[in-house]
């Protein structure tokens, strides 16, 4: 008997299957649910049909618990130095058949490679987790909630979190800080409140809802743990600026531009480059200052260009005009220097 009802059982099973297949989620049957198979035995006594006899089993679908915790954009953090609230995001899914609130910490690389290329080499500051209340996959400040726990997370439902840190200043180009997201089952507690960390079932099958670890190893957890870990790295772009600043003499009283002399009355023309390197991200409103030297007369009208180049070295003549002259102060702003390139301020003065 008891080998037959495990056969009619099995055929139940794959019958099953193969009609709901296309529309069953990872996550499966919900644990808790029972599931009940009936045998049916018809006969007859003398050619006379006699009341059929039935025989059923039930058993409760345990639960079996899986998780997965991924990078969401599946590439570094581009962060600048000193930049605050610098966010990185990953995806936290329930695969399990039940309801379970999942336990959230970060933790920061110690050195090694970083999960996008390169090495860590330093630490984010003050690292604090955010769910995406608004569901928009983008942090929004005074919008998605901080949190220490996800509450309540549905079987095959995803949620979005967000790592939310500091880049200290002071770090230069290139440098990257890998952090990792660890997700820990957790059993599910009301509402509001983080349900104690879920364990599994010791021992032979019970009555009750058994559970079962199904989760495979993340980045730093193990296999069948209750736990899933993923990395994610911020990289730095910096731009790495040297200044440059040379003179030539123009004209003098006595040899005009033909062969000028740095006499007094003679005019000079002084030329700041300031250069950005190649590699890195654009340096934003680069502010020159400049003291006209006392023994100097700050020639008004010639002015002050902007925005000019270099050539092997030596400043070109295709600045744009602006800037400003409060005595003794030349200064002038350039909007934009990108990595790899070399921009310029230049102006004239005539030596007392």
């Amino acid at each position: 008997m008891i080998r037959t009802r495990k056969l009619l059982a099995g055929a139940s099973l794959v019958a099953f299957a193969a009609f709901t297949g296309t529309a069953a989620q990872a996550a499966g049957t919900a644990s808790g649910t029972t599931i009940t198979n009936t045998a049916t035995v018809n006969y007859q006594v003398g050619g006379v049909a006699q009341t059929a006899v039935n025989a059923s089993t039930s058993f409760t679908v345990d639960r079996k618990i899986s998780l997965t915790v991924s990078d969401a954009s599946a590439s570094t953090t581009t962060v600048a130095p000193g930049q605050t609230a610098a966010v990185t995001a990953f995806t936290v899914t329930n695969t399990s058949n039940s309801v379970l609130d999942l336990g959230l910490s970060v933790a920061q690389q110690a050195g090694g490679a970083a999960p996008h290329g390169g090495t860590d080499n330093f630490d984010v500051t003050a690292p604090a987790l955010f769910v995406d209340t608004n569901g928009n996959g983008v942090y929004d400040a005074g919008t998605d909630t901080a949190v220490t726990f996800l509450d309540e997370v549905a079987a095959d439902a995803s949620k979005t979190v967000f790592v939310v840190a500091n880049v200290p200043a002071g770090r230069v180009n290139g440098d990257i800080a890998a952090v990792t997201l660890t997700a820990q089952a957790r059993d599910g507690g009301s509402a509001g409140v983080q349900g104690a960390v879920s364990t599994e079932t010791a021992g032979a099958n019970t009555a009750g809802v058994d559970t079962v670890f199904a989760d495979t190893a993340g980045a730093t957890d193990a296999n069948r743990d209750g736990q899933f870990s993923a990395k994610d790295d911020y990289t730095v772009a910096a731009a790495a600026l040297t200044v440059t600043k040379i003179s030539k003499v123009i004209s003098d009283p006595f040899n005009g531009a033909a062969n000028p002399k740095l006499i007094p009355g003679a005019v000079v023309e002084y030329c700041i480059q300031v250069a950005n390197a190649a590699g890195g991200t654009a340096a934003t409103s680069v502010a020159i200052t400049d003291v006209v030297p006392a023994q100097t007369t700050y020639s008004a009208a010639f002015g002050i260009f902007l925005n000019g180049t270099v050539t092997a070295g030596s400043c070109n003549a295709d600045g744009v005009a602006g800037g400003s002259y409060v005595a003794p102060t030349v200064s002038g702003t350039i909007a934009s220097i990108a990595a790899g390139a070399t921009r310029t301020l230049y102006f004239r003065a005539t030596i007392n």
